[in-house]
């Protein structure tokens, strides 16, 4: 059983007649699944934008109409564009044997040592992850500890994450998640640090290079007042 649970009644009305639901509070919804033909039901507004506020596409929502209950996740919510109240809903009814694709916010928790001592900063990188797991398995996100960036360079990749073995992670393993690097401040500083140096080891070359011509120079004018 989900922690969400939504009131819903068959559904007659379809195509363009479905205005006349939405002029009563009423977003007509349709349930379908690979167990299941599709199903078109209707589910009080406020109640379905509560729910899916609060379940969002990563929670089970049991769907009960006329004593049956569908175990469903939200697939496509429509929205009207100007007013944002819901148009229609797609639901997919899971079958608890069989594992489904959902894509996992990254939920960043904590903070990185060197990042709170100013002596770097945080990239992040992908926000969700694309997970196949069974249903009882499904979670509403991925909790990342950023408390284990100690060092300038370290790097959390999609492969660290440790989601049991179970679960089928689709992206890239070498996905970034989060990285600390240099602030641009230190950066800034070791570069002028370098062009400095480089400025410094040009002069030497240079000064050392006129001394030799100038010993050859000297040279020539003793041989030529030897011949003299």
């Amino acid at each position: 059983m989900s922690d969400f649970v939504i009131e819903a009644e068959p559904r007659a009305i379809v195509g363009k007649k479905v205005k006349r639901l939405r002029a009563q509070g009423l977003v007509p919804v349709t349930v379908y699944g690979p167990r299941i033909e599709p199903i078109s039901l209707q589910i009080k507004e406020r109640a379905l934008d509560s729910t899916l506020r609060r379940a969002g596409g990563t929670n089970l929502i049991d769907v009960k109409v006329n004593g049956d209950t569908h175990t469903v996740l939200a697939r496509e919510v429509q929205r009207d564009v100007l007013k944002g109240n819901i148009l229609h809903v797609d639901f997919f009814a899971v079958d608890e044997n069989s594992k489904i694709r959902a894509n996992i916010p990254i939920q960043l928790i904590n903070n990185s040592p060197i990042v709170v001592g100013r002596q770097g900063i945080l990239l992040t990188g992908t926000s969700t992850v694309t997970v196949e797991m069974l249903p009882k398995n499904l979670m509403n996100q991925i909790e990342v500890d950023l408390s284990q960036l100690v060092e300038l360079g370290d790097t959390i990749l999609v492969s660290d994450l440790n989601l049991g073995e179970d679960v089928t992670v689709h992206n890239d393993p070498n996905e970034m998640v989060a990285r600390v690097v240099q602030t641009s401040a230190a950066r800034a500083e070791e570069m002028d640090l370098i062009e400095a140096e480089g400025q410094e080891e040009e002069f030497d070359e240079e000064g050392s290079a006129a001394g030799d011509v100038e010993v050859i120079s000297r040279g020539k004018e003793k041989e030529e007042e030897e011949d003299f």
